[in-house]
């Protein structure tokens, strides 16, 4: 489902020093190589600044890399843009600003799906406020909600065109033990049979949610397996 080869990506900076400039580089990601197969959760796991976010955000089209090729469902993230926009849903980690806080949850969810082109939403906003526990409370604005609902409905709003490919950074980060049960449950119940990409440095929450682990670090993959392969082994 998703095809990952010799992907790179350089984050470049101009410094000025004085009367002279400089330039400093940082490879966020350094020469790629994944695949993953259909209906598998497959997981990231590695310190901050990493590559996780940047590698979640290239798949999500966010972000162009400097070189490599990624196809997801064959499609090229690049020359089938549009297409790809259509298969993925992201949940950044930063998710409260991917949310406005003065419409309320049903106005966000229905702001964002006709943003992908949908109109007849009614049903599927529906279904999503009652997986996500969020009855009652769709007609408040977000501004008022907590940081798990807020936390849930940016996870909602990513689901809202069921895309076949999920990207998850980092989904359990800074939310309730309550609140991360719930989204286990949902993402194992409701969400089986998707293409997960789901990033962490928890390695405990990796272990319980994922079907396979690359760790990552400085850009560079250092080892991919199985988390009894893994634990095995190293």
């Amino acid at each position: 489902m998703i095809s990952i080869s010799n992907l790179t990506k350089i984050y470049r900076k101009s410094l000025r020093i004085g009367k002279s400039k400089h330039y400093s580089e940082t490879v966020a990601l350094d020469n790629i190589n994944i695949k993953i197969d259909k209906g598998e959760i497959f997981g990231l796991i590695g310190p901050n600044g990493a590559g996780k976010t940047t590698l979640l955000k290239i798949l999500s089209t966010l972000i162009i890399p400097d070189s490599g090729t990624v196809t997801i469902d064959g499609y090229d993230i690049l020359k089938d843009e549009k297409v790809v926009k259509t298969k993925v849903g992201l949940l950044s980690g930063e998710f409260t600003r991917s949310l406005y806080w003065r419409l309320t949850g049903r106005e966000n969810l229905s702001f964002f799906a006709k943003l992908k082109g949908m109109w007849d939403v009614d049903d599927r906003i529906d279904y999503l406020i009652d997986i996500f526990g969020l009855a009652g409370y769709e007609n408040e604005m977000v501004m008022k909600y907590s940081t798990g609902m807020k936390h849930k409905l940016a996870l909602a709003v990513a689901l809202v065109n069921d895309p076949p490919v999920i990207l998850l950074d980092e989904p359990l980060t800074g939310i309730d033990p309550m609140t991360s049960f719930e989204i286990k449950k949902i993402v194992k119940e409701e969400l089986r049979g998707k293409t997960i990409i789901w990033t962490s440095h928890n390695l405990f929450e990796i272990e319980e949610m994922c079907d396979r682990i690359a760790l990552i670090n400085n850009g560079k993959i250092i080892m991919v397996g199985s988390p009894h392969e893994l634990m095995k082994n190293h």
